[in-house]
């Protein structure tokens, strides 16, 4: 059910929803409210099936805030969506013009959800300083997505203006291949790593915040490549990783978009399934804890001590 209201308020979304609450059960049982803010021109249909996906796991009131010109008369556009159109949540679309651009903190409070945690996400461009925007000040986590910056440093900002409840988009996508990493050195004989390398394409944040989670972590030298980005976009963007060890290298590579290859001296090699993860998963992934994600923080400040 889409409920479309033009030129309107928050007190007459509010009461749309009110009303979509009580005349359909399946719009109970929320759990947070999730704030999505994009720009008009953002690919926005793929933005609400992203969130709309992620519902089916976190049930959620979702407000969208789609922004456009800050200048002229306030106006606002909104839709109100419930059951199919929305997944498992209970979503607003709102279309944001003039002077409310600038207080979008304002139009969203009159519809946080009561007594639940607010997440904001930002999918394409985020503030420099997430924790201090308006709507970030509402949020007790905040998610990114370096991705779509064009910054070379974006990475070395974050690390800057963290605070706790901040996480990236980026981080959640190596989760599968931090775990393959992990398994890798638990195998025989567990040595002692000396020194890491990474090699990938320039302008992957993924890569760096893998290099400085094997920092922090290890606390050895830490290596970052850039190769060439080759012909295929759907390969994995660590192409490789070496770790020095006593006994001969340990290494993990891609062999194509689904499939790792992970090397030990004295061993056959393993190859091991990992498909990369979609948006949805990834957004699904942040929503499941709510608390300070310590270990993207603390591969923030292994970020520091990455060789490139």
């Amino acid at each position: 059910m889409i409920i479309t209201l033009p030129d309107t308020d928050t007190r007459n979304i509010a009461t749309s929803l009110l009303e979509a609450r009580e005349n359909y059960s399946q719009t109970t049982g929320r759990v947070l409210t999730l704030i999505v803010v994009a720009a008009l021109d953002d690919d926005v249909d793929h933005i609400i099936s992203v969130t709309r996906d992620a519902s089916h796991e976190h049930p959620a009131r979702v407000l969208v805030l789609l922004t456009g010109s800050g200048e002229g008369k306030p106006h606002l556009d909104a839709e109100v969506r419930v059951g199919g159109h929305a997944g498992a949540s209970e979503m607003v679309i709102m279309r944001i013009n003039g002077e409310m651009v600038d207080h979008l903190a304002a139009v969203v409070t009159p519809l946080l959800l009561p007594d639940t945690p607010v997440v904001a996400w930002w999918p394409t461009t985020a503030p420099d300083n997430p924790s201090a925007h308006p709507v970030g000040r509402l949020a007790q986590r905040r998610i990114t997505n370096a991705d779509y910056c064009a910054t070379d440093d974006i990475l070395s900002q974050m690390s800057r203006s963290y605070a706790p409840g901040d996480s990236d988009v980026v981080w959640s996508k190596i989760t599968g291949w931090r775990g393959i990493v992990v398994s890798a050195l638990d195998r025989h004989p567990q040595e002692a790593v000396e020194s890491a390398t990474l090699i990938g394409p320039a302008h992957e944040p993924s890569i760096d915040i893998a290099a400085g989670w094997l920092a922090d972590r290890l606390g050895v030298p830490v290596a970052r490549v850039v190769c060439a980005p080759g012909d295929d976009h759907r390969l994995f963007p660590i192409r490789s990783l070496r770790f020095d060890r006593a006994s001969g290298p340990l290494t993990v590579e891609v062999v194509d978009h689904r499939t790792i290859r992970v090397q030990l001296p004295g061993n056959p090699e393993s190859l091991v399934a990992m498909n990369a993860r979609s948006d949805a998963d990834c957004i699904a992934e942040e929503l499941r804890h709510l608390d300070p994600d310590l270990a993207y923080a603390n591969a923030l400040r292994g970020l520091s001590r990455v060789a490139h």
